[in-house]
């Protein structure tokens, strides 16, 4: 964030304007400053959930005596409110139905060109000095010497990061087919991190893929860049729709489930020490970085709700802690899906963590790459390390328990368990009873 703030201050002193910096809460330093100035007219940033709203609130009523015009401005999203297809309380309660919606019946607007010049600071005003990581009462964290990409805060690196992805390193052509890997920069965009605090927009990354379509290719992969970022917007909406909902422990269905509070396993979960390997990887990076890969995401989340049954806030709220990217309504709209209690889940999907392993990392790159002490492990073994004899533990110099976890439940027994108690409560039967199962539906083709 300070980072950002600095690069944001540097763009605006490049075309003769400057950036105020103050420490404080806006609801007391804005109405000094509109008073001081006597400034007219206030624009700020619309947001959906409570906290943020109880800031702008506050914000409202302390400007309430003065003559300043208060407008807020959209810019989270693809798509204004206004080009919705329907209002915001009539949204769809599936993804799918939003997304041939919005894609059958709304245009994406282009964004806004950057300004080549601003007027000047009122004479008087005094920028303020940004502030360090001690003024804020931090300390500088410590790079992790395994990360595999440095995030630096503003807009001149996100769209540097734009710029190389997409363009220098040409691997929009290929997302759709490395967007699950896990250890390599390019495997995904990385976006997300200039995303979740403004310094780049949707609109902007969507210019960016039409370009590339109408110079390079359009291909599934430019499409599914698109894709992933309606989803994004989708929980946005969702968010706007059922406000605190996202937040209780029922979620949007309402769904009252026995969640246990298992602080010992969960900080076996929280520090990557579950004896699963995939797991433990992510949690790691996860620590060391503040950052992880979608499909570890997806993982770590269904280990934690689906085999622990720990509740799922407690998880949601650790990744709120720790994430470079955090979005509060993707964050806590993907924590409702992925626990079974979002408006669009698809009841107890439960994810097989050494299947998972074996489909994205099959060699145990990314496993031994965050789990030193498992780097000597045969490939065919290393996301099974209980699995070693004796004498495999000692030509790998590893000793279970000592240096690596065994396994804190049984995947397949703790997954049928909660299952049973997700149906039960969910007033669903049993899963060998069900005539009709359900397929997983396809994700669409261009």
């Amino acid at each position: 964030m300070l980072e950002a703030i600095a690069d944001l201050r540097s763009s605006l002193r490049a075309i003769s304007s400057d950036l105020i910096v103050r420490m404080g809460q806006p609801e007391v330093v804005i109405p000094q400053l509109a008073h001081q100035f006597q400034l007219d007219r206030l624009f700020y940033h619309q947001e959906v959930t409570a906290e943020e709203l109880a800031v702008e609130a506050a914000l409202t009523q302390a400007l309430a005596t003065l003559p300043i015009t208060i407008q807020a401005t959209w810019g989270h999203t693809l798509h204004h409110p206004d080009q919705l297809p329907w209002s915001i309380q009539q949204l769809p309660e599936l993804f799918t139905q939003f997304r041939k919606d919005v894609e059958g019946r709304s245009e994406i607007s282009a964004p806004l060109p950057r300004p080549d010049r601003l007027p000047p600071l009122t004479e008087g005003i005094e920028p303020g000095q940004l502030p360090n990581l001690v003024d804020l009462g931090l300390t500088s964290p410590s790079p992790s010497p395994r990360s595999q990409i440095t995030f630096t805060g503003g807009e001149t690196a996100g769209l540097q990061r734009l710029q190389d992805y997409i363009w220098t390193n040409d691997r929009l052509r290929i997302y759709k087919e490395t967007r699950n890997g896990m250890l390599h920069p390019n495997d995904s965009s990385k976006l997300s991190p200039w995303l979740a605090i403004g310094c780049l927009s949707a609109r902007q990354i969507h210019a960016e893929v039409q370009s590339y379509e109408q110079q390079v290719t359009r291909n599934d992969s430019t499409y599914w860049l698109i894709f992933e970022l309606l989803w994004r917007d989708y929980f946005r909406w969702i968010a706007a729709k059922h406000g605190n909902r996202i937040f209780r422990v029922s979620g949007l269905q309402g769904l009252t489930l026995p969640w246990f509070q298992h602080w010992e396993q969960f900080e076996q979960w929280r520090t990557g020490q579950t004896g699963y390997p995939l797991v433990d990887a992510n949690m790691r990076e996860l620590q060391e970085t503040g950052f992880m890969s979608n499909r570890g995401r997806q993982n770590v989340a269904s280990f934690l709700t689906k085999n622990l049954g720990i509740d799922w806030r407690m998880g949601a709220e650790w990744f709120e802690s720790c994430l470079i990217d955090y979005d509060v309504c993707s964050n806590w709209g993907n924590w409702n899906y992925t626990a079974g209690v979002g408006n669009d889940a698809r009841g107890f999907r439960f994810f097989n963590i050494l299947k998972q392993a074996q489909d994205y990392d099959p060699q145990g790159d990314y496993v031994k790459h965050w789990l030193p002490e498992l780097a000597q492990i045969p490939a065919a073994k290393v996301h099974a390390p209980w699995k070693l004899l004796p004498i495999e533990q000692v030509r790998s110099g590893l000793q279970l328990d000592r240096d690596y976890p065994r396994p804190i439940v049984d995947l397949f027994e703790s997954a049928a368990a909660n299952e049973a108690r997700y149906n039960r409560a969910a007033g669903l039967q049993p899963r060998s009873q069900r005539r009709d199962r359900p397929q997983r539906p396809q994700r669409p083709r261009r």
